[in-house]
C-alpha cells in the first residue's frame, strides 16, 4: 500500500463527502515532525531516554506547541501537565472531538509508541485547515502526560488519580506529583479538571500495533476491538527449608516443585481454549534463595488479560484449584494475594470500528480487527466517550526497544484513516443533533 501525497487545497470547496476524501495528509512533514522528537532524549544505544518528567521530555514539550499552533489550535497545559490544542467547529453546541496519544517513553525505548499518534494527530488538523475545512464539532489534540508510567494524564482527566498515586514515585525518581509541577501542571488542583461522561464526542487515537500481527499478516490497519483488562495475582507456596545435602529426597517438603507444576498448568490452561486470552508467570522467587538450600517459600506472580473480566476470573478460578491441589499433593500451603491494577477492560465503540474498517478500506488498505493487548490513554477515556483506535504495522511486532520502527508508509497510511475517520464521525453525530 503506497501513501497517498497531499493534494492542492484548491480541490476542496466544501466538507462534501467525496471531495473530502480526496484531502490527504503530508507524509513528509510528519515524518520530519516524528524525527525532530526523537532527537529529545535520544541515547548512545539508538533509544529514547525521554521518560516523563525528564529534562528530555520538559525540553520536548515547547517543540510539540509550536506544532500545534502551527495546526492552528489554541495551546494550553491543564493541572495534569496534559498540552490540549482546541480549534473550534462550525457549531459551538458540539462537544469536542479528542484525538492524541503521548510523548513520553519507556528508559531506552524507542521513538514511535505514542509520537505516532500526536503527530498523527497533529498533521490531521493541519492537512484540514489547509484544505479550508472546518468540522462540525469542535477539535482536541491531547498530548497525555506520562502514558508509560501510568496513564496519569487520561486518568486524571477521567477523574481516576487519585492522591495515592500522585505521591508514588515515578520512573524519573520523583512522585507524580513533583513531576507534574515540573511540566506546569498543579497536583493540588488536578480533581478539578475531571470530565463527565458526554464531555467529549468521542475520542481516537492512533498507535503502532506494538504486536506482530499485521506485520505478520502483511496488512495495513488494525480495527482495535477493545482494550484488554489486566489482573494479577501473587501465588506463595511454603514448604520446609532444609539442607540440600543431608536432607533425602523423600522427607522433602520443597515448594518449589508444585510451583513448577502450576506454571506449566497456566500454559495449558490458557491455550486449551479457542481465543486471545494470554496468562503470564513473569516472575518467581525462591527463599531464602541459596544454591544448597531447599526452598522454603515461593512465590509467583500470574498475570491474564483478555478483553472479558469474566473470562479472566474463571481461568483463575481454576488455576486457583489447580493450585490447591498441587500445594496438597506435594506436602506445601498455598496463600493467594490479588493485586490491584488499574486497567479494566475498554471495549472500542462498535459505530467507530465500523467508521474506521470502512474508510480504510475505502482508501485501498487491508483491515484486522484485533484487541490490544497493552494499556493505552484510549482505555481511560473511554471510560468518558465512545473511543476508538487505529493501529499500524510495527515490524517484527517491536515495541519498547530502541529497535522499534513503522515505516513512513504505514504511519501515512495510519494518519489518512485517522483523517477520514474524523470526518465522517464528525458527519454521522453532526446528522443526530
Amino acid at each position: 500500500m503506497k501513501y497517498f501525497l497531499l493534494l492542492p487545497a484548491l480541490w476542496i470547496v466544501g466538507l462534501g463527502t467525496s471531495l473530502a476524501q480526496n484531502v490527504q495528509i503530508n507524509s513528509e512533514r510528519l515524518q520530519k515532525s516524528l524525527s525532530t522528537l526523537a532527537t529529545y532524549g535520544k541515547n548512545d544505544k539508538g533509544g529514547s531516554d525521554r521518560i516523563a518528567y525528564s529534562v528530555h521530555d520538559i525540553a520536548a514539550r515547547p517543540f510539540v506547541k509550536q506544532l500545534l499552533t502551527a495546526a492552528g489550535l489554541e495551546v494550553s497545559v491543564d493541572y495534569a501537565g496534559n498540552i490540549i490544542g482546541r480549534k473550534a467547529g462550525k457549531n459551538p453546541s458540539l462537544k469536542p472531538i479528542s484525538m492524541g496519544s503521548h510523548i513520553d517513553e519507556v528508559p531506552n525505548g524507542g521513538d514511535y509508541d505514542g509520537p505516532v499518534g500526536v503527530m498523527g494527530a497533529i498533521e490531521v488538523v493541519r492537512t484540514l485547515a489547509e484544505a479550508g475545512i472546518q468540522t462540525d464539532h469542535p477539535l482536541e489534540v491531547i498530548v497525555f502526560t506520562n502514558e508509560e508510567g501510568g496513564v496519569i494524564g487520561s486518568r486524571a482527566l477521567v477523574g481516576g488519580l487519585s492522591e495515592a498515586a500522585l505521591q508514588a514515585k515515578s520512573n524519573a525518581g520523583m512522585t507524580h506529583a513533583e513531576g507534574i509541577r515540573l511540566l506546569g501542571g498543579d497536583p493540588s488542583k488536578i480533581s478539578s479538571l475531571a470530565r463527565a461522561k458526554g464531555d467529549i464526542a468521542a475520542f481516537l487515537e492512533l498507535h503502532i500495533e506494538q504486536g506482530g500481527n499485521l506485520d505478520t499478516k502483511k496488512l495495513d490497519i488494525g480495527v482495535v476491538e477493545g482494550i484488554v483488562a489486566i489482573e494479577w495475582w501473587e501465588f506463595t507456596f511454603k514448604g520446609k527449608a532444609n539442607h540440600a545435602g543431608t536432607t533425602p529426597m523423600d522427607a522433602r517438603k520443597d515448594p518449589l516443585l508444585p510451583a513448577a507444576r502450576f506454571i506449566l498448568a497456566v500454559n495449558e490452561v490458557i491455550t486449551r481454549d479457542e481465543g486471545r486470552q494470554v496468562g503470564t508467570v513473569g516472575k518467581i522467587q525462591a527463599f531464602p534463595g541459596a544454591g544448597n538450600v531447599i526452598p522454603g517459600e515461593v512465590k509467583l506472580n500470574l498475570e491474564i488479560r483478555d478483553l472479558s473480566s469474566e473470562k479472566i476470573w474463571k481461568l483463575y478460578a481454576e488455576l486457583e484449584a489447580i493450585a490447591k491441589r498441587l500445594a496438597q499433593e506435594s506436602g506445601s500451603s498455598l496463600a493467594v494475594q490479588h493485586i490491584e491494577v488499574a486497567s479494566k477492560p475498554a471495549l472500542a465503540d462498535p459505530e467507530i470500528r465500523k467508521i474506521i474498517k470502512q474508510e480504510a478500506e475505502k482508501l485501498g488498505m487491508t483491515t484486522l480487527s484485533l484487541p490490544s493487548g497493552a494499556g493505552h490513554d484510549a482505555q481511560e477515556m473511554a471510560r468518558i466517550a465512545p473511543m476508538g483506535m487505529i493501529f499500524i504495522p510495527s515490524r517484527d511486532g517491536i515495541s519498547h526497544a530502541p529497535e522499534e520502527y513503522s515505516s513512513p508508509e504505514a504511519i501515512a497510511n495510519g494518519a489518512n484513516v485517522l483523517l477520514q475517520t474524523l470526518l465522517e464521525l464528525d458527519r454521522k453525530l453532526s446528522s443526530k443533533k
